[in-house]
């Protein structure tokens, strides 16, 4: 195999080294290029070769040997020609970003209303471009981590760093998954209470001192990809994604409050912090919310209303009712 390949282990290369060995056995193939139906993730046209044998065309993959073509690719084109040709460019790049989209049954549902405008939905989001529309897709859902934050922090009374931090970090888990970004997030922040712990020590003012941390965590976080990509861990590389400003605000945040209040309470206020944002990160990626949102975003306006509702409420919280416990005991 490495005498056929000459050094060349590209996917194009087996695939013509496969396409001239079958033609010698008379073997009618050729090559196809298709894409994967997955949403939110850019993608390049992924190489195939296909023979017909007179009933059925088999699939091969050239770079695993994976026989038959899996549900999820959609053949774009077919022959040696490239995609795009550029003239007086070298080395055009395509990328393809692919979006689920419920267009036909809601226009399906609008044609068998005959009193419905038909142009309700050229003017809904989904008469938007499909990378705004992706953008909008995460938009509209952060109201809902807000919601979430609000009722964890105003109603059962859990502690956490700030109100919408807890949201931000909910958005990075949507790329590093909830598991891994857990495990991003603590490696992080431990080892940026470390070195805040030590500038401590040099009187810093707060701004030299966040900036120290700042570009602390951007070195980190590099180190983090870099050595990630070195052992096969692709999803290390997300953490890229995770926003550096807030990590460095948590950072000082909980550093302050470990000084001030104890290491105790500053573990049950980072923990709580990690919680609620676990907590919105599932909720915020429910698919059928999700598409409800964003199919009548006037739903935000009932959020708002409710979150008026609890702006309004002056009562205990859940918390505040197990602490004074004992007064209820001793009026009774």
């Amino acid at each position: 195999m490495k005498l056929l390949l000459a050094g060349d282990p590209s996917t194009p290369h087996k695939a013509k080294i496969v396409e001239l060995l079958l033609s010698i056995a008379h073997v009618p193939v050729e090559k196809v290029h298709t894409i994967r139906l997955v949403a939110d993730q850019p993608q390049t046209p992924e190489l195939w070769l296909r023979s017909f044998n007179g009933n059925d065309w088999l699939y091969f993959n050239p770079e695993t040997g994976e026989q038959g073509l899996p549900a999820d690719r959609l053949l774009w084109w077919t022959g040696d020609e490239n995609l795009i040709t550029v003239d007086g460019g070298k080395k055009a790049m395509v990328t393809f970003s692919l979006n689920n989209s419920e267009m036909n049954a809601i226009r399906l549902a609008k044609l068998t209303d005959e009193n419905t405008d038909a142009n309700f939905l050229e003017y809904s989001l989904y008469g938007l471009p499909l990378q705004t529309q992706q953008t909008f897709m995460i938009m509209v859902m952060i109201p809902i981590g807000v919601l979430v934050i609000l009722i964890l922090r105003n109603l059962i009374g859990l502690q956490t760093l700030g109100t919408f931090t807890p949201v931000l970090i909910a958005l990075a888990f949507r790329e590093t998954q909830l598991g891994f970004g857990i495990v991003l997030f603590t490696i992080i922040t431990a080892l940026g209470l470390s070195l805040r712990s030590y500038l401590e020590h040099l009187k810093l003012q707060m701004l030299p001192r966040l900036s120290v941390v700042l570009t602390f965590v951007v070195v980190l976080i590099a180190a983090i990809s870099l050595f990630s990509h070195k052992l096969g861990l692709e999803r290390g590389l997300s953490v890229a994604l995770f926003p550096m400003v807030i990590l460095t605000m948590t950072i000082e945040r909980l550093s302050i409050t470990w000084e001030e209040r104890g290491a105790n309470h500053a573990l049950k206020v980072a923990i709580g912090t990690l919680f609620a944002a676990s907590l919105a990160h599932l909720i915020m990626s429910v698919p059928e919310l999700v598409y409800f949102v964003f199919t009548f975003p006037a739903i935000l306006l009932i959020l708002v209303g409710f979150m008026l509702a609890m702006g309004r409420y002056r009562g205990y919280r859940l918390t505040e009712l197990v602490r004074f416990k004992a007064f209820l005991k001793a009026d009774s």
